[in-house]
């Protein structure tokens, strides 16, 4: 233990006879090493922010959406290539509100709503805004997160009815209204008049949605009087006992199978997903997208490690005569071996140190600005962030070191004492 202490204290000696050169070599691993603090706590921050959306919708659903056929056996490759179809325009049209109706006669099921999405202008008075419609089952304020601030939800005999009614989100409503009352007042929807019975209470955004922009209404309104459609996009079940979301999400595959008679699973126009999927497809993502990033800061850490490898070098061609002596006066090959071995061990962990200092600052910079723009994410740092950076110092020292240092080692002490 003596030993390597020794050689400890000899290796900063070395380092703060040459200041500008090891700040340099230590440089490309603060570099590297906040880098990699950084990723972990984005990776967390990114996961605790999406994991908030997605309970924000409810932890006790299943939700159906629609779906691309394919040739393929489903995965997440099938189904990233549904979504880009559909997002290019490719329609669905065979999710009916008769299919929601028979997912809600399943014993697990307390109730559920269906919905479709468009865009119009909404005007009242001299003001006229971009609007998302959104048309939802009267079930929706019962099973959604999201809250009634003045007015009351639609009901159902105002779905059923086609009546022209609309629930306005927060944000729009103050486009719209200003700080006067909406409730009552009559709006202009697809050159219609619409009346507002309800306000929602301010929520935010949720996975790219803004649902206080929202002008909510009937879904058979929406469907009929200005889409002039009868499908829909995406269901949404809640359920008695989450603990059998998988069963009941089953069960609601076969239902769905038969009354769109679809007897090969690959040819299914719909995916019935439950909350447990969703993590493990957020889990998938947000390791993947580390692990990536890692991969690329690898690539930084590797430029320090050459620079260890240089300085090491140089240094050893410097102290050519120092190593002489010493092995002249009884030093053996263990002992350089241990000396340049720890002095490389200790500029990448002195970097390291500052890299994690460093990164925890700017990972709190970072989460500090996120939430400046209106996200709710946390700044957190998971402990294998220290332990890969760490790990990351001592062995890239290990392997950049070890060179130089068998080098240095094996100099003949006559011939390294003649060099002086």
């Amino acid at each position: 233990m003596g030993k390597i202490v020794n050689a400890a204290k000899m290796s900063f000696k070395s380092m703060s006879a040459n200041k500008l050169r090891t700040a340099l070599t230590v440089l490309g691993i603060v570099i590297g090493v906040s880098s990699v603090i950084m990723v972990y706590s984005a990776g967390e921050g990114i996961y605790n922010l999406l994991l908030k959306q997605i309970e924000s919708f409810g932890t006790n659903i299943i939700e159906t959406e629609i779906r691309v056929p394919s040739n393929k056996k489903a995965d997440g490759a099938v189904d990233q290539q549904s979504n880009s179809a559909i997002s290019s325009g490719v329609q669905i049209t065979t999710l009916k509100l008769t299919d929601m109706d028979d997912l809600k006669k399943m014993s697990n099921v307390v109730d559920g709503y269906a919905a479709i999405m468009s865009q119009d202008q909404a005007s009242y008075g001299g003001e006229t805004k971009k609007a998302f419609l959104s048309g939802v089952s009267a079930a929706y304020i019962k099973i959604d997160k999201g809250e009634i601030d003045s007015g009351r939800f639609f009901s159902e005999d105002e779905d059923k009815s086609l009546a022209q009614v609309v629930v306005l989100g927060s944000n729009l409503k103050e486009k719209l209204f200003g700080d006067s009352d909406a409730v009552g007042k009559f709006l202009t929807l697809h050159k219609e008049k619409y009346q507002v019975v309800g306000v929602m209470k301010e929520r935010g955004g949720s996975l790219g949605m803004n649902f206080d922009d929202y002008v909510y209404l009937p879904i058979k309104t929406l469907q009929k009087k200005i889409m002039g459609i009868d499908h829909v996009m995406y269901m949404v079940h809640q359920l008695k006992d989450p603990a059998r979301a998988a069963e009941t999400a089953a069960e609601a595959t076969d239902i769905l199978r038969a009354n769109h008679e679809i007897t090969d699973p690959v040819k299914d126009d719909f995916a019935v997903v439950t909350m447990e999927e969703m993590m493990k497809t957020l889990n998938t993502i947000t390791g993947a997208l580390t692990i990536l990033l890692l991969a690329i800061i690898t690539i930084s850490l590797i430029v320090g490690g050459v620079g260890i490898l240089n300085v090491m070098h140089v240094s050893v061609s410097e102290r050519t005569a120092e190593i002489g002596l010493r092995k002249a006066v009884g030093a053996n090959y263990r002992d350089i071996m241990r000396q340049f071995l720890t002095e490389s061990v200790v500029i990448t962990l002195f970097g390291g140190l500052i890299g994690m200092l460093v990164g925890v600052l700017a990972s709190w910079g970072l989460a500090f600005g996120a939430r400046s723009f209106g996200l709710d994410w946390q700044f957190s740092i998971p402990l294998k962030a220290f332990v890969v950076s760490f790990t990351f110092s001592a062995a890239f020292g290990i392997i950049f070191g070890i060179g130089p240092a068998k080098r240095a080692a094996r100099l003949d002490p006559v011939e390294a004492m003649r060099r002086e």
